[in-house]
C-alpha cells in the first residue's frame, strides 16, 4: 500500500472517529446513497460484480442505520419498516439483477437523506447560536 492510499485510509478514519453522532448519520446517508447509485449504474452496464458489492454494503449500512433506532423516539417504528422495506427490495434488486429496483430505493434514501442533512445542519446552528 503506497502512502498516499494509506493517508488516504487514515484521514477516513480520523473523520469517522471526530465526527459528531448527527455527521456520523449523515455520512452512513451519504454512503448508502452512493453505494445504491452505483449499484444501479452497474447494473445498467451488467457489472454484477459491482452491483452485489454495492448492493451488500448499502444492506449493511441499512442494518446499521436499523440498530441505532430506539424506542423511545416516536418515528422509530415508520423508520424501522423503511429499512425493512428497502432492505428487501436491495436483495430483491441483488438477485433478480434489476436496476429498476435499485432506482425505487435511491428515490426513497434521497428524501430521507436530505432530511437528515437538514435537521443536522438545524442542530449544529442551534449549539452554535447556543455557545456563542
Amino acid at each position: 500500500m503506497n502512502a498516499v492510499v494509506r493517508a488516504q485510509r487514515q484521514y477516513q478514519t480520523d473523520a469517522v472517529m471526530s465526527a459528531t453522532p448527527e455527521r456520523l448519520l449523515t455520512m452512513l446517508y451519504d454512503r448508502l446513497l452512493l453505494d445504491v447509485e452505483r449499484a444501479e449504474a452497474a447494473q445498467k452496464a451488467e457489472n454484477w460484480p459491482v452491483a452485489n458489492d454495492n448492493l451488500q454494503h448499502a444492506q449493511s449500512i441499512i442494518a446499521e442505520l436499523m440498530s441505532s433506532l430506539t424506542d423511545d423516539w416516536e418515528g422509530s417504528d415508520g423508520l424501522r419498516a423503511v429499512y425493512a422495506y428497502l432492505t428487501q427490495t436491495l436483495i430483491t434488486a441483488n438477485v433478480t439483477r434489476d436496476a429498476g429496483l435499485s432506482h425505487e430505493c435511491v428515490e426513497i434514501i434521497t428524501p430521507l437523506r436530505d432530511a437528515w442533512h437538514a435537521a443536522a445542519a438545524s442542530l449544529t446552528a442551534t449549539h452554535a447560536s447556543a455557545n456563542a
